[in-house]
């Protein structure tokens, strides 16, 4: 890996690369449609042959043609070059990467550290590739004018496994992946004044807060991956992102925020001899101890009210409950916080060691590869480790003056989500808005709210055959976390006459006349589950 990245960027000349690759066309949809769907899986298994044969076919041989001419090559042409060298990490012909950047050349790549001259060769130092992104929620921040539910970044970061042909260097920057991915859909799409990206890598995080926030600062224990946060940020003609140097929260110490986010390097690696730390994965720390530094500390960074959200991994000691941890961080914060945490996956030690071993660029059937997955075992067993569980936490400090936190979920949800392009944020705005607006409801007052069924939520029913009642009422929720959920006959006729008109009271009242039992103790019975069920997005209040 090369040391060399422009730790300042000229911003000049970053600007004449996105000029570039914008007249290029070099897109995720232009690059997808270049080496096709097949080349396109393959890809993202890390194999980059069949993608390398359907770009050969669209970039002609400059040794053949000294002096194409730029407009009969066509934009699949210059696709084909940057994909080849900036997407996959290949070596590529000056002349073409001259032909194609004409405003940069070879010669402004190099100058940025991106990659690095060899006579007519250009070898990639870095990658830069094309992310879509789409917006779910009330819109760009105040200092975007652009209006845009969707777009696209590129992102600079350094080369992958597959460009390497081996291991990752210790200090290897990533680009964007699932994990990434995955918290840049759950980032609550309202405006902030000021956000923290706590561990920054490659800056998509702060790109995506920016959207929504007037400025954000973005933290990490690298320089190097500070240095792509800031080329990031030019690359995309994004202001108001500042960078700064330190571990968890030290670069802000004294300063409040009123969001944090954060994928932080939640990795659980062996501190022993032998085994690589990743900057980007690995914190140093034992166990989930870096988790657990968060969960406790954020509290003290918050504005009052300011929500947290992050992605981490928590430990299942001698058959003790691993979302029990979390809960005990979440309790031992010195200040008062909101929880909702969702467990996502679970695994055992072994295919968890088998996970990362893997991921730092060690195959099976390698040399060390057992001796990599040994050390893994061997920790986890020195500390009665049986399985660990990776989430979703999303935590916010509790107002002055609350009596209590108002919302303690933790659960473990391991069904595919719902589809929604812009991720999971709206679906945690809309409940925490239903969470707050409940909790200052008692019971009286929520039998006189009129709720409607969102507009996403299903009802199925299932009979024995010859049976004329359901043996099973299940409603389902096609966005959010995708519920399902069993439901009893008094509940599924509540759900289903909730059109707004009636107040919840008089629904309650009218299906204890249907059902011949007693009001009160319907009423009892329903409340605690519409209130469940509002928060979970089956049920919206009427404004």
């Amino acid at each position: 890996m090369s040391s060399d990245l422009a730790p300042e960027p000229d911003p000049a000349l970053v600007a004449r690369l996105r000029a570039d690759l914008s007249d290029a066309g070099y897109t995720a949809d232009a690059v997808r449609e270049a080496w096709g769907p097949l080349a396109d899986e393959a890809v993202g298994h890390g194999l980059h042959g069949p993608a390398l044969t359907a770009l050969a076919r669209l970039d002609p041989d400059p040794a053949a043609d000294p002096a194409p001419d730029p407009t009969a090559a066509g934009a699949r042409d210059a696709v084909a070059v940057l994909a080849r060298l900036l997407f996959l990490g290949v070596p590529t012909s000056r002349a073409s990467v001259d032909r194609v950047l004409v405003r940069t050349g070879a010669g402004g790549l190099a100058a940025l550290g991106l990659a690095e001259i060899d006579g007519d060769e250009v070898l990639p130092r870095a990658l830069v590739r094309p992310q879509d992104f789409a917006d779910d929620g009330a819109g760009a921040a105040a200092g975007d004018d652009t209006g845009e539910r969707t777009g696209q970044w590129w992102i600079a970061s350094d080369l992958d496994e597959a460009a390497l042909g081996g291991a990752l260097p210790i200090g290897h920057v990533l680009g964007v992946g699932g994990a990434s991915l995955t918290l840049a859909g759950l980032q609550l799409p309202t405006h902030a004044e000021r956000v923290l990206d706590l561990g920054t890598g490659c800056g998509i995080q702060a790109l995506r807060a920016r959207r929504f926030a007037e400025r954000v600062v973005a933290t990490d224990v690298s320089e190097r991956a500070l240095a792509f946060t800031r080329l990031n940020a030019l690359l995309n003609g994004v202001d108001g992102i500042e960078t700064r140097l330190g571990s968890l929260f030290e670069p802000v110490r004294g300063e409040v925020f009123d969001r944090v986010v954060s994928n932080p390097p939640f990795v659980i690696t062996p501190r022993v001899a032998g085994v690589p730390e990743y900057e980007y994965r690995d914190a140093g720390l034992a166990g989930d101890d870096l988790v657990a530094a968060f969960v406790t500390g954020v509290g003290e960074v918050l504005a009052p009210g300011g929500t947290a959200q992050l992605l981490g991994n928590w430990e299942y000691r001698d058959g003790a409950d691993g979302v029990g941890r979390v809960r005990a961080w979440v309790d031992a914060s010195p200040v008062p916080l909101d929880a909702w945490i969702v467990e996502r996956e679970q695994l055992d030690p072994l295919a968890y060691a088998e996970l990362w071993v893997r991921d730092g660029g060690t195959a099976p059937g390698t040399p060390g590869y057992g001796a990599l997955v040994q050390a893994w075992l061997a920790d986890f067993a020195a500390r009665g480790v049986t399985a660990v569980g990776f989430g979703y936490l999303l935590l916010r400090r509790v107002p002055e003056g609350a009596d209590a936190p108002a919302l303690r979920r933790f659960e473990r949800l391991t069904q595919p989500i719902g589809a929604r392009e812009g991720g999971l944020g709206a679906h945690l705005v809309a409940a925490l808005e239903a969470s707050d607006a409940l909790s200052a409801l008692d019971d009286d007052a929520l039998a006189a709210a009129r709720l409607v069924v969102a507009g996403d939520v299903t009802e199925a029913r299932h009979h024995l055959p010859g049976a004329e009642a359901p043996s099973v009422i299940e409603l389902r929720q096609g966005g959010g976390f995708a519920r399902t959920l069993e439901v009893d006959p008094a509940l599924a006729a509540l759900v289903g006459a909730s059109d707004g008109e009636l107040p919840v009271g008089v629904l309650v009242d009218a299906i204890a006349d249907l059902l011949e039992v007693d009001a009160a103790a319907l009423r009892a019975d329903l409340l605690p589950r519409v209130r469940e069920l509002a928060v979970m997005g089956f049920l919206r209040p009427v404004a």
